[in-house]
């Protein structure tokens, strides 16, 4: 998997340096994201449809887990 860089640390995935640890991530549309449930995440990614949008402000990271959350699991990603 290519490096992904994040920010975003109190994430589960994040990792020193800005390093996205996750084994797979799903960016996907501000806009699903809102409407799907916390576990849809990347596995499910081929049955998810496209989700077009005209800015990066309107994507968001999907694959997002607070750190220490009881919920590390419910996606099916790992972390490597």
């Amino acid at each position: 998997m290519p490096k992904i860089s994040c920010s975003v640390n109190n994430c589960h995935y994040w990792s020193s340096g800005n390093v996205c640890d996750a084994s797979q991530i799903l960016v996907t549309s501000d806009s699903m994201s809102k409407s799907q449930a916390q576990n849809v995440d990347a596995p499910m990614a081929g049955s998810i449809s496209a989700t077009p949008v005209n800015s990066s402000a309107e994507t968001c990271c999907k694959t997002f887990v607070a750190k220490g959350s009881a919920q590390k699991t419910d996606d099916g990603v790992i972390r490597q």
